[in-house]
């Protein structure tokens, strides 16, 4: 990917400007980067494209202080790569971040993981525990009694393409040096658990924890299932590596959520139980961050009537909770996430869950629901639609839509219960807004001053 490409991305999960050398501004960034996914660091340029000269000049010594800084050192096989482009207005730095099978710190104190565009700060203790084990990730173990012809040639063909149409400018790999950029072999070339994952004809011969397990039940429970004594309508198994999963489990999903088709003029609209992009985020996001280590299970898919679950083995990872899950990213599994991004099947880090709410609310569904057990970790997602929030919805404000879902289960509102449901807002505001559904014609005032109530019309 070219500078002019770069600068034109901003800013992001795995992108940062830095117009001039800071050693420990640098040395976070390399934290956080190496935390996670890996990323790109731009020294001498900022997010709009004007050039610093003198930057280049410094960058040296403040590298070097920075990597001092860091804490273990970068082995030698991880070390951060750079290289100097040449601008009409001087010299820019692309320092390439990779993910590291163990935690740097700044200065042994602090450490980093990148959320969105920002480096938030995490306690090392806090870190997740798989990457204190032994100094090694469980992704970077190697795969007992598996050797390169277990590999798809097919897929990593598939792969490299995408990975330079993808990856910062002027990287080029041969086999060997692709794999090892991946994770997906250690360096004297044995199979590790990410290769497989990534590339692997059959991963579930030697890993029989991957894979999905897609289950369409009759009813809107298993209590109800059972009770029906029909155990299920349709079940599907799905093995492969980590893109074919994706593939195969959207393929399985379209038949399920895909509603009828209507014609609009000459276009034709397709219709969905739920949001498309809200379920691959959900299927994405199961495959990338489940636990591997726990064997026996695998990722599951359970359609009722009325809503699906999608449930992933291991509970939230490293410093997530449910509380900032919608703030703070961080990925137990940081190659399989940076490959799956490269292959386009992620395409901005940490924005998974956003888009699931975007899309559930653009189609008036309810938002998503989280639940982590600390055993499996299951989203939620309703197929009911909000039919008020979609009739009224490109016409009225939310606190009106708010009226008018009260008034669905009530026989009237006061200026007083309106109050309690949007408490941050003013009187006079909210005055406006039940004025305006009167003038609309959508509700009837009722009574004078303190005794005055609205019903629908």
């Amino acid at each position: 990917m070219n500078l002019r490409t770069l600068i034109a991305r901003g800013r992001g999960a795995m992108l940062e400007f830095m117009p001039e050398p800071n050693a420990e501004a640098l040395a976070e960034l390399l934290s956080a980067f190496a935390n996670g996914v890996g990323g790109t660091i731009l020294v001498g340029v900022d997010e709009r494209g004007r050039v610093y000269p003198n930057a280049a000049e410094l960058f040296d010594p403040v590298l070097a202080k920075a990597l001092a800084m860091c804490e273990p050192p970068f082995r030698a096989a991880d070390l951060p790569e750079w290289h100097w482009e040449e601008t009409p207005r001087g010299q820019v730095v692309t320092i390439i971040v990779r993910p590291t099978p163990y935690q740097i710190t700044v200065e042994g104190k602090r450490a980093f993981v990148r959320s969105g565009k920002i480096n938030v700060p995490v306690s090392p203790d806090r870190l997740d525990i798989t990457r204190r084990e032994a100094g090694v990730s469980y992704e970077d173990e190697i795969v007992a009694g598996a050797s390169l012809d277990d590999f798809d040639e097919a897929v990593i063909e598939e792969y490299q393409r995408n990975r330079v149409k993808r990856g910062p400018r002027g990287e080029a790999f041969t086999r060997l040096e692709l794999l090892r950029d991946a994770g997906a072999i250690t360096p004297s070339g044995a199979p590790t658990v990410a290769g497989m994952l990534l590339f692997g004809k059959n991963p579930h011969h030697y890993l029989p924890q991957v894979g999905v397990v897609l289950v369409r039940f009759r009813g809107t429970s298993l209590h109800e299932t059972a009770l029906s004594g029909e155990r299920y309508a349709r079940r599907v198994e799905i093995v492969g590596p980590a893109a074919r999963l994706v593939e195969k489990t959207w393929e399985a999903l379209f038949s399920e959520i895909h509603g009828e088709s209507t014609t609009n003029g000459l276009a034709r609209e397709e219709h969905y139980d739920y949001p498309p992009e809200a379920v691959r985020e959900a299927v994405v996001n199961a495959i990338c961050h489940r636990d591997y280590r726990i064997t026996g299970q695998r990722v599951e898919v359970r359609l009722f009537d009325d809503h699906m679950d999608i449930i992933s083995p291991g509970g939230l990872p490293g410093h997530i909770t449910l509380e900032n899950i919608l703030d703070e990213h961080y990925s137990r599994n940081p190659r399989l996430v940076r490959g799956l991004y490269y292959w386009g099947y992620i395409e901005e880090l940490g924005q998974g869950i956003d888009i699931m709410y975007e899309a559930m609310r653009r189609d008036h569904h309810p938002p998503p629901e989280f639940r982590d057990s600390g055993r499996s970790f299951t989203v939620t997602l309703y197929s009911t639609v909000d039919q008020i929030a979609q009739r009224y919805g490109d016409m009225l404000n939310p606190r009106q839509i708010r009226v008018l879902q009260f008034l669905s289960t009530n026989e009237r509102i006061t200026n007083s219960q309106f109050r309690e449901l949007c408490p941050d807002v003013s009187p006079e505001t909210l005055r406006l807004d039940l004025r305006h559904l009167v003038e609309e014609g959508i509700l009837l005032k009722i009574g004078d001053k303190r005794g005055t109530y609205y019903v629908l019309k």
